[in-house]
């Protein structure tokens, strides 16, 4: 059995060395927000981005610049960002503002505590639509992290022309019904769902929406507090039932070797029907695609056991975090730049981003696909993911990628997974390990 350890628990362990979070005395809210537009002339600010989100800032510092006379650089750090990012950090190399994964096991590896400011009090908060104003950003009660766009959701995009060429007239209800339609479009000789098993990453959502309903109740509190364990058979009953049906035949047959390119490709061909994934995706698809072409033949829809339950999972490109440097007057920069973007910068964000607005105020532009809407609309029900919920996250997609070749079973994916999870949480500090 392939053995994973993954860097992310090495950066961890080597950040929660840097200091101690339970002494710090860092968790107190800023001592002020600066007035968005505050002259900042001769100051230097640097933000940290991932490959696919550096230039996301860029009509923001354009105007912030404009309006400040501060220098913003955007500096990208190679994928993989996260472990990256960890590394660099854990070495006291830091940015003013960094893209980040806003959730709770995220923010504990950042060592959220000793290294990020507080956004305590952020003036921005009010503005935004109540059902998101909490839903990340928040560890042990202090809020570090700006969410700036609509978190990503697990669910089911899928090919509206295909849909109606087989007769397929609604959308499935739960997941049993969308596996009858999987299997109705099956017997017609269509491609039920496309899996990027080379590329690994989304192999886990499979596993997730199927574990929407069990999240809702508590898993990952029980997971967190080693009450119940991957190797239990809710998480492995997921697991099980994902590798049967990609036995039964409803995937493609290059499963072992597509790639995430494949899936935009396939999927916007006709050539399978429906894709598991997040909000990523989609993007793929608005590169090979115009917003008309888009909402002619692409869909979306949440799916767990129960009924249309989505399952968010915020990633790096959602939200930003400003570091603790040691200069207060970057510090208050940094923050400067925050207030700015979700205040007289957002409008024009949301637009040159083509983005759902987060703000009640702000109008979301013309132009956003209707699945993108679809997906934004399913947040205020959808429940938290491993990501989101867990006190660690583990390299289930590895563990799951290879039982997809054919190397690891079920049960050694569990197990694999729990060794992992159990260590990452044992240094995180959590209980029961």
């Amino acid at each position: 059995m392939k053995r994973i350890i993954g860097a992310s628990l090495l950066a961890l362990l080597a950040l929660a060395g840097c200091s101690d979070p339970g002494t710090s005395s860092g968790d107190t809210a800023p001592a002020a927000w600066p007035a968005p537009d505050t002259k900042l002339d001769g100051v230097k600010l640097t933000i940290w981005a991932a490959q696919n989100s550096n230039t996301v800032p860029a009509k923001v510092i354009e105007g912030f610049q404009k309006t400040t006379g501060a220098t913003v650089q955007v500096v990208t750090i190679p994928d993989p960002y996260e472990q990256g990012i960890q590394t660099k950090v854990a070495t006291g190399d830091k940015p003013d503002i960094a893209f980040w994964q806003p959730t709770a096991s995220m923010l504990t590896a950042l060592n959220a505590k000793a290294n990020l400011q507080p956004l305590t009090d952020a003036p921005w908060l009010d503005k935004l639509d109540p059902s998101l104003k909490d839903i990340t950003g928040i560890l042990d009660g202090t809020r570090y992290a700006a969410l700036i766009t609509s978190p990503a959701v697990e669910g089911v995009y899928y090919n509206k022309e295909v849909f109606a060429a087989n007769g397929i007239t609604a959308t499935p209800k739960n997941f049993d019904e969308m596996l009858t339609v999987a299997r109705a479009l099956k017997a017609k000789n269509v491609t039920p769902f496309h899996e990027m098993g080379a590329d690994r990453w989304a192999t886990q959502w499979w596993v997730q929406v199927q574990l929407a309903d069990a999240a809702k109740s508590g898993l990952w509190d029980r997971i967190n507090t080693g009450k119940e364990k991957f190797t239990d058979p809710t998480v492995l009953g997921a697991i099980t039932k994902y590798q049967a049906l990609i036995k039964e035949g409803l995937f493609n047959t290059d499963i072992k070797t597509a790639k995430f390119e494949d899936q935009g490709t396939a999927l916007l061909g006709g050539k399978a029907a429906m894709v598991v994934q997040v909000n990523s995706f989609f993007g793929q698809l608005q590169a090979k695609a115009d917003t008309a072409a888009l909402d002619q033949k692409i869909g979306f829809f949440p799916i767990a056991p129960s009924g249309n339950v989505g399952t968010f999972i915020p990633d790096q490109s959602n939200a930003l975090v400003a570091f603790k440097t040691g200069d207060a007057k970057r510090e208050a920069a940094a923050r400067q730049l925050l207030a700015y973007w979700m205040g007289p910068g957002y409008q024009d964000f949301v637009t040159d981003r083509n983005t759902v607005s987060l703000e009640s105020a702000v109008a979301s532009p013309a132009g956003v696909p209707k699945a993108l809407q679809d997906v934004h609309a399913s947040l205020p029900t959808s429940v938290g993911s491993m990501q989101a919920l867990a006190v660690a996250n583990p390299d289930l997609y590895i563990n799951l990628a290879d039982m997809i070749a054919g190397t690891m079973t079920p049960e050694q994916v569990a197990k694999a997974t729990q060794d992992q999870f159990a260590q990452l949480a044992k240094a995180a500090g959590a209980g029961g390990f």
